[in-house]
């Protein structure tokens, strides 16, 4: 059975996170050790007995998310399980990073540290208060675009479509006037539900144009392999694997739509029929089988879930 392994987002987080899996496997707690390391400061502490409010502040959630993520696949690795078990990897928008990480295209130290120059850089990129980002539910892709490009032109700030996460479910993003206004529009198009989301910036839309240049400095330098396992990104939601390409991707990533949908109506066209979401959270799974009811979906974040996992395919 062909399977791809997906690494969740930004909004997984939980206080206490990876704890069981660093715990049970050595090689996972090495993972959050080099995460310290590379960071210069106990981000462990906080992942597993810290606050969730500061958990959740963008610099936080993203490299915390991505160490809990590789520490799963560590745990996996120690059960038998590589990377190569799958036929592609991807990740939702910061969990490309994690994705590329278990790939061996980048390393676990280097993932942190542009995260958190990522995270750090998404939050400076739009002052507190001027954006917003809202989910449509119960609205295909191409409606919540028109939507977003009508309120744009209404109030005359940005709106645009940032997550097209499944065939009901669509994030946009932009100044929060417009996002508000669009959502009012929604309803009135028949959407299920318009609701403002808790985040502290307008992810994925070109107001964070500044972010994406720090990013291009960021990774400038960085060194960027030839994944073990092709990425399908979330810009192009097909897979890629050179060097060169990936790292422009992550850099137009910043701006652009997280194309989740098509990304997996992709990888169950190329054969996968099972899907494993590594790390925290369950919310990839519930997109995945709403996407396509055929497919087949674990969760790869407990020692039991690891376990069952090497099983499935012992």
């Amino acid at each position: 059975m062909s399977r791809a392994f997906v690494f969740p987002g930004q909004g997984a987080q939980t206080v206490g996170m990876g704890k069981a899996l660093a715990d049970a496997y050595p090689a996972a707690r090495a993972v959050f050790d080099e995460v310290d390391a590379a960071l210069g400061e106990k981000l462990s502490a906080l992942i597993w007995e810290g606050d969730q409010d500061s958990l959740t502040l963008t610099r936080n959630a993203q490299p915390a998310l991505m160490a809990t993520s590789l520490a799963a696949i560590r745990a996996l690795e120690s059960e038998g399980v590589t990377v190569d078990a799958a036929a592609f990897v991807a990740g939702h928008s910061l969990g490309e990073y994690s994705a590329l990480a278990a790939a061996g295209a980048i390393s676990i130290a280097d993932a942190a540290r542009l995260l958190r120059i990522r995270g750090e850089a998404m939050q400076q990129a739009v002052p507190v208060g001027e954006g917003a980002m809202a989910a449509l539910l119960g609205l295909d892709f191409s409606t919540a675009q028109k939507i977003a490009a009508q309120a744009a032109a209404d109030i005359g700030a940005v709106c645009q479509a940032a997550n097209d996460n499944d065939p009901g479910q669509v994030v946009i993003s932009g100044h929060v006037g417009a996002v508000k206004h669009a959502a009012e529009l929604a309803g009135a198009a028949g959407a299920k539900r318009a609701m403002l989301l808790p985040v502290s910036a307008p992810f994925h839309c070109e107001l964070m144009a500044p972010a994406a240049r720090v990013m291009a400095d960021a990774l400038r330098d960085v060194a960027i392999a030839v994944p073990k396992v092709p990425l399908v990104a979330n810009v192009l939601a097909h897979e890629v694997a050179q060097p060169d390409t990936i790292r422009a991707l992550l850099i137009e990533q910043v701006t652009h739509s997280v194309r989740w949908r098509e990304s997996v109506q992709w990888m169950v066209a190329q054969g996968v029929a099972e899907f494993w979401e590594i790390g925290a959270g369950k919310a990839l799974s519930g997109m995945i089988r709403r996407i396509e009811r055929s497919a087949r979906s674990r969760t790869v974040g407990t020692p039991d879930e690891v376990k069952a996992a090497a099983e499935s395919i012992a």
